[in-house]
C-alpha cells in the first residue's frame, strides 16, 4: 500500500522524498503535525482508487533529509519544498491537498503561488489558533473526561507539550497516547490505525518550532483572499482542533470556497469517514462517478 520512496535532491542539497499511489489524476497531498511522515495519511480513504497520491515526506520525516538547523521548519520552507517538489514532478499546475498542518503549508503555498494550483483541498486545517480556537479545544478536551483513555491521552499531551521526550520515538510512542482525541469515537478501527504507526518516529525539531514559536502566533487570514482557485475546505464536525468554526473562517476569506463538514467525524476524516471524504474529494475534483 505505501508504494516505493521516490526522492529529489533540493536546492541546498537535502534529499527530499515521495511515494505514489493509485493512477489517475494527480492529487499532491502534505501531510501535518508538523513533524509526520506521509505514511499516516495511508490512502486517504481509497483516493488511491480514481487518483495518482503524490505523497510528500516534509523535511526531516519519513526517507526526507533534516533541515540544516532546528530553526528551517517555518511555514515558509515547507512552502519552499513545494515548489521544489511540483517543479520536479513537471507539473505546470498542480492540484493540492494539504492535511492538518499540512494545510497551513498548502495554503500558504497557494497563496504564494497561486497560478501553480489548479484547485486546493485544505483538509482538517485552521488559519490561525487564537484564544477562541484555544477555549474550544479545551472544552471538546473535556468532553472526553469519561473515556477510559481520556486520562493517559492528556497526560501524554502535556508531557508532549513540556518537552518531555528525548527523541521522534519517544515523540510518536507521546502521539500515540494522544491519538485517540483526534477521533470522534475511538474504536477498533481507530485503534488499529494508530497502531500502524508503531515504528515510526517524528521530526523533533519540526515540532519544538511549531508548537514553542508558530502555533500561538501565526495568522494566514491576511493571504487567504489570494486563494483565488477552487477551493474545498473539510472538516470533522467533531474534530477538537481545527473543527468547524476554523473551517468558516478559512471559506469566509476565500474567494472560491466550498465547506464540507462531516458529521461525528473528528481530526483524521480519512480514517473515521472514508467513504464520505472520499467522495467529497472526488466531486470537488471532478473525478469518477458523479455523487
Amino acid at each position: 500500500m505505501h508504494g516505493p520512496s521516490e526522492r529529489l535532491t533540493t536546492a541546498d542539497g537535502r534529499t527530499l522524498a515521495y511515494r505514489r499511489l493509485g493512477s489517475g489524476p494527480t492529487l499532491v497531498c502534505h501531510p501535518g503535525g508538523p513533524g509526520f511522515s506521509s505514511l499516516y495519511l495511508s490512502d486517504l480513504g481509497r483516493l488511491d482508487e480514481e487518483l495518482e497520491l503524490v505523497l510528500v515526506d516534509p523535511r526531516d520525516t519519513g526517507r526526507s533529509d533534516p533541515a540544516a538547523e532546528p530553526h528551517a521548519y517555518e511555514i515558509d520552507d515547507y512552502v519552499s519544498d513545494l515548489e521544489e517538489l511540483r517543479a520536479h514532478l513537471g507539473l505546470e499546475r498542480m492540484q493540492l491537498l494539504g492535511h492538518s498542518h499540512g494545510g497551513v503549508a498548502a495554503a500558504a503555498y497557494a497563496a504564494s503561488h497561486a497560478e501553480r494550483v489548479e484547485r486546493l483541498i485544505l483538509a482538517s486545517t485552521l488559519p490561525r489558533h487564537g484564544p477562541e480556537q484555544e477555549a474550544t479545544m479545551q472544552a471538546a478536551i473535556q468532553e472526553r473526561s469519561a473515556e477510559p483513555w481520556y486520562d493517559d491521552a492528556v497526560a501524554a499531551l502535556k508531557t508532549e507539550l513540556e518537552g518531555d521526550f528525548a527523541d521522534g520515538r519517544e515523540l510518536m510512542d507521546l502521539s500515540q497516547r494522544m491519538m485517540p482525541l483526534y477521533f470522534a469515537r475511538y474504536g477498533d478501527r481507530e485503534r488499529a490505525y494508530v497502531q500502524d504507526m508503531d515504528g515510526e518516529k517524528l521530526s523533533v525539531d519540526a515540532l519544538r518550532l511549531w508548537e514553542k514559536e508558530i502555533f500561538g502566533h501565526f495568522d494566514l487570514r491576511p493571504l487567504l483572499p489570494r486563494l483565488t482557485m477552487p477551493t474545498l475546505v473539510i472538516t470533522g464536525e467533531r474534530d477538537f482542533i481545527t473543527g468547524p468554526s476554523c473551517a468558516a473562517e478559512l471559506a469566509a476569506a476565500i474567494p472560491e470556497a466550498e465547506t464540507v463538514v462531516l458529521p461525528r467525524v473528528g481530526h483524521m476524516v480519512f480514517v473515521e469517514a472514508p467513504d464520505a471524504f472520499r467522495q467529497a474529494v472526488l466531486s470537488f475534483l471532478g473525478v469518477g462517478a458523479p455523487a
